[in-house]
């Protein structure tokens, strides 16, 4: 497997919810996953600018659970807004980071098995990063790992030893 170089680093340690993200409403997923790629690509490329071969790389274990906690309450027989639908869509918050910063290259959402450690990435987001590169199609990859709350737990109380709050990291690689 090719070695990959770090280019630029960002975590969401904020303590608190991320930025409203317009588009999006009703849970902090999609304005987290869009803050620390914010964060990351500022580091890395500064501002967006021109067109970038530069693909989108999302893990979650556990996806936006806010969003599908409500759709299962929707098809319970409750209104739901329209919103939902196109937010339950993990690439649609990537579409959106990648029209901000003009990033050309693919975009994928994966799900690794576990939720990666606070502060890392899944050894598989980096794998799969590594083949994206080596396919061509991108000159870096920002590999996204964000982890929600789980919502049925407004307390935030910590369960099986892992972190309960909303957490995020970003990493921007190239080949080594």
């Amino acid at each position: 497997m090719n070695l990959l170089r770090t280019l630029a680093t960002a975590h969401w340690t904020h303590g608190g919810p991320p930025p409203p993200l317009p588009g999006f409403s009703a849970s902090t997923f999609n304005p987290l996953v869009a803050a620390v790629a914010e964060l990351c690509l500022a580091e890395g490329y500064g501002e967006p600018g021109p067109p970038r071969r530069t693909g989108l790389l999302l893990a979650s274990a556990g996806g936006d659970r806010t969003t599908a906690l409500a759709i299962d309450t929707g098809a319970a027989g409750r209104r739901m807004p329209p919103l939902l639908f196109f937010q339950s869509n993990p690439n649609a918050v990537l579409g959106h980071v990648a029209a901000r910063w003009q990033l050309t290259g693919p975009v994928v959402a994966i799900s690794p098995r576990e939720a990666a450690a606070p502060g890392e990435v899944p050894p598989d987001a980096l794998e799969s990063a590594a083949l994206l590169l080596a396919d061509g199609d991108a000159d870096h990859v920002l590999v996204i790992a964000a982890e929600q709350a789980d919502p049925a737990d407004p307390a935030g109380h910590a369960s099986a030893g892992h972190a309960s709050a909303d957490r995020a990291t970003a990493v921007l690689v190239a080949t080594a």
